[in-house]
């Protein structure tokens, strides 16, 4: 396969279909801009697994996804997408970086969720922007923000009642979405351990803060969260 693009977790893979493409999960983890990296046998595969489960259930509730077909523990099918330079953002509870640009402290929970956007520039360090910066920067218009929004706290709720089965919290986390050929939004990248912050009922962290912060063991803490997924019907 011809690779196309190569980021910190994944690889995209070009496929007979201009339209479609192959991701491979990596087992590379890192944080802090690349300045603390490791490779964890399993890890990609546990990734895999845990977003392919969320996506399938986004999509059994009306969610646009890239996602078409599971190929093998690694490797996905997905369609195409033209995305959006934006990292989107739901903040439920404070964790993060937030503690630290505001002084807000670690696990108070806003009454409503936080909607926050950054720019996607390896030069500038990903700023946060608002939806004005978008628009002025030609990321979106007014309208597909508005439709970015509205899809994103969809899919906080339809996450917070999922993981409310297996008794772990929604901190916050990260999404990407972008354009299929027919000009739909859909979700694109992933949703895991790696994208979003879960804590259990007692604040233990099991997502990679457990790797920024040299707390557990990541193929344990990852496992956690498959094992309880597999666990439930969806």
């Amino acid at each position: 396969m011809t690779k196309l693009y190569e980021g910190k977790s994944k690889i995209c893979y070009a496929t007979d279909n201009e339209n479609e493409l192959n991701i491979f999960f990596k087992n590379e983890i890192t944080a802090f801009n690349k300045l603390k990296k490791a490779t964890i046998e399993s890890k990609g595969v546990l990734t895999a697994k845990i977003s392919n489960i969320i996506f399938k259930y986004l999509e059994k509730n009306n969610i646009n996804t890239h996602l078409l077909k599971v190929i093998d523990d690694q490797n996905v099918l997905v369609k195409k997408l033209k995305m959006f330079n934006i990292e989107i953002i739901i903040r439920n509870i404070a964790a993060g970086s937030i503690t630290k640009r505001l002084g807000i402290k670690e696990a108070t929970t806003f009454d409503k969720p936080i909607f926050e956007l950054c720019y996607k520039n390896d030069d500038f360090g990903d700023p946060l922007i608002n939806d004005d910066h978008c628009v002025v920067l030609g990321l979106t218009t007014l309208e597909e923000l508005q439709k970015i929004k509205d899809i994103t706290l969809k899919i906080n709720n339809l996450l917070i009642d999922l993981f409310k089965k297996i008794n772990i919290k929604v901190v916050d986390f990260k999404i990407e979405l972008g354009l299929d050929s027919e000009n739909n939004i859909c979700l694109g990248d992933e949703i895991s351990p790696d994208t979003c912050r879960f804590w259990d009922e007692n604040n233990r962290k099991l997502d990679k803060d457990c790797f920024r912060e040299d707390l557990d063991d990541v193929t344990s803490i990852y496992s956690i969260i498959l094992n309880k997924l597999e666990g439930i019907k969806l």
